[in-house]
């Protein structure tokens, strides 16, 4: 009987064997003295395999056998692959994430026998707050930190996925997707707030697809895309992202970190939980009040402040907020212009009828009204055409307008050719820089026109 023959091979890099898995998170952990190489696993396999070889040509076809117990006695994942020459090597569905494994801040390990992955991890929490996490990504994002899973960055973290999220978090250490998962708490996705984090790790194979975002926010009002930071190759990014993820979506989980004070949000306030009654009406004066304002304002209130929004409770609020009631159809007690939860979970979910989808003290709602036509049947800009227009995938005139109307004002500078009908990321960034001049936060400045961010536009 013809003995096959047996190519043995180097992996690359990105080897998945446990072996190399271990070895690759020493080295980044520093474990290992500076050069150290090669193929943890290789040695003892290509022994085994001289001897199947040689056993082969005296036993025929006990090869065979021998073979598949030597290549059992290495694990399934072995790093060493034993083929047939000719035959196609395996090839994964996704791409190598490679990360660092549990590592002290700066790399530097630890010393005597606790100087073990295990060991770098800090269960100690630091209290953090949402903006804290969000202004911390913003840093690496602008500083655009290249990608590497052995390199750290000057604070001291390492520059992968992992690494990203333990600075975010301001956790005492670099931790990597197998660890991060202890200092958050499980949630679901509808949940999802700024400073969250969507977790994906393959324990099956760790540097296959395993990675980690935080979430920044939902892009628009129907919860498929949201604004992603995060440490992939080449650098730190921040852009529009399909919930969860490109691929391997169904398998994110969804985290927030068990340090997080009071669970608030970019500017100090919970965005999704109700304050309580209490916070809003005559004599109230806090930070939910602002936030009130500058949620109304997003949805078209922003005529009801001739300044503001700010902390102290003012009949404009009272105003803004009927009239978002009035917009949801509502009447009587339901429209009285004090938040209650229903009002508060529409405005931060971005839910319901926008205040231009019905006229001003009408109380009725309904479905916006035809936009105006202007000149050659173009659409007018006296009417705010709805959110719908202006997401990912969509294309009509009235995006094409709106771009027209952001470059008359200065704020094209995202364009490289265009503007034209189909929405890109160079109208969302272009509207964001528009609706920063305005002087509003991230919560309002998302980039998605609203009727008052259209009518100051064509104001």
């Amino acid at each position: 009987m013809t003995v096959p023959v047996f190519e043995e091979y180097e992996p690359a890099d990105d080897c998945a064997c446990a072996g190399c898995v271990q070895h690759r998170r020493a080295l980044a952990a520093g474990a290992l003295p500076p050069g150290a190489g090669g193929h943890p696993g290789a040695q003892c396999v290509r022994r085994a395999l001289v001897l199947v070889t040689a056993a082969g040509v005296v036993m025929g076809s006990g090869a065979d056998a021998l073979v598949g117990e030597a290549a059992a006695a290495d694990g399934p994942a072995s790093g060493v692959a034993l083929r047939t020459l000719g035959a196609a090597p395996a090839r994964d569905a996704d791409p190598a994430t490679p990360q660092g494994g549990a590592a002290p801040l700066h790399g530097r390990p630890l010393a005597g026998p606790s100087a073990t992955p295990a060991a770098f991890s800090t269960k100690a929490l630091r209290t953090t707050t949402r903006a804290d996490i969000i202004n911390r990504a913003k840093r690496w994002v602008s500083a655009s930190v290249p990608y590497s899973m052995e390199k750290y960055w000057s604070d001291g973290y390492r520059q992968d996925c992992s690494g990203f999220v333990s600075m975010a978090w301001n956790l005492g250490g670099n931790e990597w997707t197998g660890s991060l998962a202890q200092y958050g708490t499980r949630i679901a996705r509808e949940d999802l707030q700024p400073g969250d984090i969507l977790l994906f790790h393959n324990p099956a194979n760790p540097t296959r697809g395993s990675h980690v975002t935080i979430f920044g926010g939902w892009t628009d009002y129907t919860h498929t895309y949201y604004i992603a930071y995060e440490q992939a190759r080449p650098r730190t990014r921040k852009q529009a992202t399909p919930m969860a993820y490109w691929n391997n979506s169904a398998r994110y989980v969804a985290y927030r970190y068990k340090g997080l004070a009071g669970g608030t949000t970019g500017g100090g306030v919970g965005a999704t939980g109700y304050p309580g009654v209490k916070f809003f009406g005559p004599g109230a004066s806090n930070k939910y009040v602002t936030r009130l304002g500058q949620m109304l304002v997003d949805r078209g209130a922003g005529k009801y402040y001739s300044q503001g929004p700010g902390p102290r409770w003012g009949d404009a609020d009272r105003r803004a907020t009927r009239a978002f009631q009035r917009a949801q159809g509502w009447t009587g007690a339901e429209a009285d212009g004090l938040p209650g939860p229903h009002t508060w979970r529409l405005l931060v979910d971005g839910g319901g009828k926008d205040i231009g989808d019905a006229a001003p003290g009408s109380g009725r709602g309904g479905a916006a009204p035809a936009p105006a036509k202007g000149a050659g049947g173009a659409p007018g800009a006296a009417a705010f055409p709805g959110r719908g227009h202006f997401k990912p995938g969509q294309s009509n005139a009235y995006v094409e307008q709106l771009g027209r109307q952001l470059v008359k004002r200065g704020f094209g500078k995202h364009y490289t050719s265009g503007p034209g009908p189909r929405w890109s990321e160079a109208d969302r960034r272009n509207v964001e820089a528009f609706q920063r001049a305005q002087g509003w936060g991230a919560g309002a400045a998302d980039g998605y026109p609203g009727p008052e961010t259209w009518r100051r536009l064509f104001g």
